[in-house]
């Protein structure tokens, strides 16, 4: 017999026998405006326009970074999945719109059903937080450029609001407040950082106990990150928003920085929050300069909301009424030019 397409490294049959273990989790993200099953050439999606006077979509895309390392050296795969939803979900609902659908995309050298299934498990327990569908995804098997074992991720998301309803930063003005609210840990940012510091530096194993974390580094590193959309849309509508920042890469520096208009900044004090440990930790065991730290990881603050007093009041109490703690971390004050856009007290 000839050649054939397993013999090159791509199994076909694993790849149905994947998809029919997923399909149980996709059906389970299913909502309202979802169209179809899996498994044909693209995911259909109606959506409810009804009260909504000029609909625009919202995208975005993102990947979980090489998080997906310390999952590999775990050996759990169940929660990327979740890190990946939720660094595009969010970044959708900062803007005011409401996530619709997401898809997924999943590399690897060589399936391994099981594992790649526990991905996808994450990946529908991410969208049921968002209230979002799973409709549709691609799992390419590509021998030879992946070594064994590993994977990468990648989200699309597509969101909508109304046109009149989108936040975008352009209200936020002088004497605005900043609201924080608080992350889970490291959420998908600073991996890089900190597998260096933890692995090279502290020579430390997946399975060692931190007594300041209460936890294995390794369960510590893998934590989830927060999706943020039943806080976001809490407010939605109740409240008068200037703007909203997902803290990720580039830290409170860069995600607050994008969206203030020409002449003013954010004071930030970090006396008004209490980070968790792991941040403390790795600033400790690397010596990290308290700007690098500001500049490469949430440091405690998973969303930064700017409204006046008045809303960042009703804020604060709509958000305790629903669980939701928060704290005023900051005020948007007038800057001359050549002054960073972005500044801390107490550093």
């Amino acid at each position: 017999m000839g050649i054939t397409y397993k013999d090159s490294g791509v199994d076909i049959e694993k790849a149905d026998r994947f998809l029919e273990k997923i399909k149980k989790d996709v059906k389970s993200t299913r909502t309202k405006g979802v169209i179809g099953d899996i498994g044909g050439f693209g995911g259909f999606f109606r959506p409810d326009l009804k009260g909504m006077k000029d609909p625009v979509l919202v995208s975005s895309t993102d990947g979980v970074g090489t998080k997906l390392i310390i999952a590999r050296m775990m050996d759990i795969h169940d929660t990327v999945g979740i890190d990946l939803v939720g660094m595009v979900v969010n970044d959708i609902a900062v803007n005011g719109a409401v996530p619709l659908f997401f898809l997924d995309y999943i590399a690897t050298g060589k399936l391994d059903v099981n594992v790649t299934a526990d991905v996808v498990s994450g990946i529908a327990r991410g969208c049921i937080e968002a209230e979002c569908a799973l409709i549709g995804g691609e799992t390419a098997e590509m021998p030879d450029f992946y070594s064994p074992g590993t994977y990468d991720l990648a989200g699309f998301g597509v969101g909508i609001v109304d046109r009149n309803s989108i936040i975008d930063g352009s209200a936020v003005k002088n004497g605005d407040l900043i609201l924080g609210i608080p992350s889970s840990g490291l959420h998908s940012n600073g991996y890089s950082l900190a597998r260096k510091i933890v692995f090279d530096i502290l020579k430390m194993k997946v399975g060692d106990y931190v007594e300041d974390l209460r936890k294995k580094i390794g369960e510590e590193l893998l934590l989830p990150t927060r999706i943020y959309i039943k806080t976001i849309k809490a407010l939605l509508g109740k409240v008068n928003i200037a703007a909203i920042a997902h803290i990720t890469g580039g830290g409170l520096v860069d995600n607050i920085g994008r969206l203030l208009p020409a002449g003013l900044g954010a004071e930030i004090d970090v006396r008004n929050w209490d980070p968790p440990p792991i941040f403390k930790f790795l600033k400790g065991a690397g010596k990290i300069e308290e700007t690098e730290m500001m500049r490469t990881f949430n440091n405690g603050i998973g969303l930064a909301i700017i409204a006046d007093i008045n809303a960042a009041n009703k804020a604060q109490k709509i958000l305790s009424g629903i669980g939701e703690k928060s704290s005023i971390i900051g005020e948007i004050k007038k800057i001359k030019e050549g002054d960073e856009a972005v500044s801390f007290l107490s550093i």
